[in-house]
């Protein structure tokens, strides 16, 4: 089933996987009494017989041919995901995991107590930081960057302070530059984590507006 959240200024977000596109949008047309649709690059409008709206945002825009047979293609899409903890990187065909690497780095996250302590305790967590971000950009040039001019996007995740971490890195500025949304709040990444970010990226994210 499509996942739904509160959307601002009205309505709900619902991501709607591309298998289930096209029922979506017929019972869309069934339960709002029919509907009209104004395509565009990016936002694909639909609105309903009874005035209820659907802001479809087209997945890895622009838009190419009609939006289910658009949302259905399968693309080349790195992932990249990071927190201080760890870090996993990822080449998808579709929703099949073609090349990956994932890794972990010990970064205390409490403080000792008081004084000096507390100062050798915030020195050595900086350092430990560091060090949980050098590994994760060295691994995103090993794993990623050779992909990059067969990559249609990249999609990154975790935690967004340790992905802003990683943008001074020369390495990864072609990456970067092919950075799309959703960004996708994951746990600490781990292999099972990168492998269910696919239906994540590939979902039709819809504004829902239904009528009062």
């Amino acid at each position: 089933m499509a996942k739904a959240r509160p959307a601002a200024g009205g309505g709900r977000w619902v991501e709607v996987p591309p298998e289930r596109l096209q029922r979506w949008l017929d019972g869309f047309a069934e339960r709002h009494g029919g509907c009209s649709a104004d395509a565009g690059p990016q936002v694909v409008l639909l609105r309903g017989g009874d005035g209820a709206l659907a802001e479809c945002h087209v997945p890895f825009p622009p838009l190419d041919g009609g939006l289910t047979e658009h949302a259905l293609r399968d693309r080349r899409v790195g992932v990249l995901l990071v927190r201080l903890g760890g870090y996993a990187c990822g080449v998808f065909e579709g929703d099949r995991l073609v090349a990956s690497k994932v890794g972990a780095r010990l970064v205390h996250g409490r403080s000792a107590a008081g004084g000096q302590s507390q100062q050798r305790f915030a020195r050595r967590r900086d350092g430990q930081a560091r060090e949980a971000l050098r590994a994760a950009a060295d691994t995103a040039a090993r794993v990623l960057a050779p992909h990059a001019p067969e990559l249609v996007a990249v999609v990154c995740g975790g935690d967004r302070r340790a992905v802003d971490g990683l943008r001074g890195d020369r390495r990864l500025d072609a990456l970067f530059a092919l950075e799309t949304e959703p960004f996708l709040a994951v746990p600490d990444p781990r292999l099972a984590v990168l492998k269910e970010t696919p239906p994540r990226f590939r979902a039709v994210r819809v504004r829902l507006v239904e009528p009062r």
